[in-house]
């Protein structure tokens, strides 16, 4: 088996991306975790890559992962091969939100509908 190119678009605080982040830890994986939040280049390449507004968005070895979860994320690198079934636990839940997301603000500029799924992204 051979390290998968991982870049993974998510926020830095979210139950969601913590459970993702959780896996790649379990397997030992290496990736590129970029924050969608602080830096609105990385939200729109995230957008534009995938075609929706939604995280966690995975790209692993050019294939997307859209708006997935850490249970999600491990059954994909099973079946794909990436990784071996182990029986060590995630440090925290994978498919669970945070309990308090939060209120953020990012003006990020898209398109038509894109620019509206972004909206309501930020504000749950």
């Amino acid at each position: 088996m051979s390290q998968p190119k991982i870049v993974a678009y998510m926020k830095p605080v979210c139950g969601w991306s913590n459970g993702v982040r959780a896996i790649f830890q379990k397997y030992g994986l290496e990736y590129e975790d970029r924050d969608i939040i602080n830096n609105p280049n990385n939200y729109r390449e995230m957008v534009e890559k995938s075609g929706q507004p939604l995280q966690p968005t995975l790209e692993i070895d050019g294939t997307i992962l859209a708006d997935v979860n850490g249970d999600e994320v491990e059954a994909y690198l099973l079946e794909e091969g990436y990784v071996q079934p182990i029986d060590a636990e995630a440090d925290v839940p994978t498919d669970q939100a945070c309990a308090d997301h939060g209120e953020t603000s990012v003006n990020v500029d898209l398109p038509g509908r894109l620019s509206h799924w972004a909206s309501n992204l930020f504000s749950k």
